[in-house]
């Protein structure tokens, strides 16, 4: 009877706190860009008539001559002829010059920019403002708030433990389980005792293995009942050579209550309210449903830590 209604409590939370309580309003694309108006072209000068052509060329100008009269009252002439010419050479060779500048600013103007793969608004969510993060100067910070009894969570766990072991070295990565209700606390209090004893790595994967597929929730069937929680993780995590003096001086430390407090803490700067979310160097959040699947949520994850890499 009671192994029943842990699974009836079970399948309700699951099916309750998976997904987001309240779906995101998607931005529209965005725009294309304004089309540039072509530059007018002056109609072509029609070639000379026979009649023109016959007519005597004009004259060319003849020497200017300005008369300067001199202080001591002597007057000098000066013939300005050749220097118009150089100065309207001058002038031309700079008309020219700009003519061609204003073409090729015009015609660069007009090329549009490569389509980006990832549309803001779309695939994720751009954070206004940006928050601080933990991660040392030169890191990319990479959140993935979950929880344990999640389905959708241990899906995409399979992506994220490959993708964890091979990231790029500039990628900060770190998990941070959500502690809505009293069963998310007592899951997530076992993921930072693991942590704090340094068995994370090793036993991660193992709890969500117990929790799908040896349908063992880890968590009393009363959540409230947080000892009787406790000696569930004991047993469980003693069949890895972990005593249970050891598990309950880690699940009872200041260490591992600092660390809940800190998920808290995250969780609602980020306004976390569906599993799996991720949080990418502060300022991006996508999840499955933004990105289309996991495999392509991995790999936007991948490509906004890239880009802020670069920056």
């Amino acid at each position: 009877m009671r192994m029943r209604w842990t699974l009836i409590v079970g399948l309700t939370l699951l099916l309750a706190a998976c997904g987001k309580q309240e779906s995101a309003d998607q931005g529209s694309p965005a725009r294309p860009p304004a089309a540039v108006p072509a530059p007018q072209i002056a109609p072509a000068t029609p070639p000379p008539t026979a009649e023109q052509q016959k007519a005597p060329a004009p004259a060319q100008a003849e020497s200017s001559k300005i008369t300067i009269t001199n202080e001591d009252g002597t007057e000098t002439v000066e013939d300005t002829a050749a220097d118009n010419a150089k100065h309207n050479a001058m002038l031309a060779a700079v008309a020219s010059t700009v003519a061609a500048a204003t073409a090729t600013g015009t015609v660069a103007a007009a090329t549009p920019p490569p389509p980006a793969i990832w549309q803001e608004g779309v695939n994720y969510t751009r954070l206004v403002p940006a928050q601080p993060t933990s991660a040392p100067a030169g890191q990319v910070e990479v959140l993935e708030f979950f929880w344990y009894s999640c389905p959708h969570c241990y899906e995409i766990d399979k992506l994220v433990e490959p993708w964890r072991k091979s990231k790029p070295a500039y990628i900060s990565f770190s998990r941070v389980p959500v502690l809505w209700e009293p069963w998310h606390r007592s899951q997530a209090r076992l993921y930072y005792t693991l942590e704090s004893l340094g068995k994370l790595n090793e036993l991660h994967s193992e709890v969500f293995k117990e929790i799908h597929s040896n349908n063992d929730p880890l968590v009393a069937a009363d959540p409230n009942n947080a000892a009787e929680s406790e000696r569930i993780q004991a047993a469980f995590v003693k069949k890895f050579g972990i005593s249970e003096d050891a598990f309950r001086n880690a699940y009872n430390s200041f260490g591992v209550k600092t660390a809940m407090q800190r998920a808290e803490e995250l969780a609602q700067r980020y306004r976390v309210d569906g599993v799996p979310t991720f949080v990418i160097n502060g300022k991006y959040i996508a999840d499955v449903r933004t990105a289309g699947t996991p495999e392509r949520l991995m790999t936007l994850v991948g490509d906004l830590a890239d880009q802020e890499h670069k920056h």
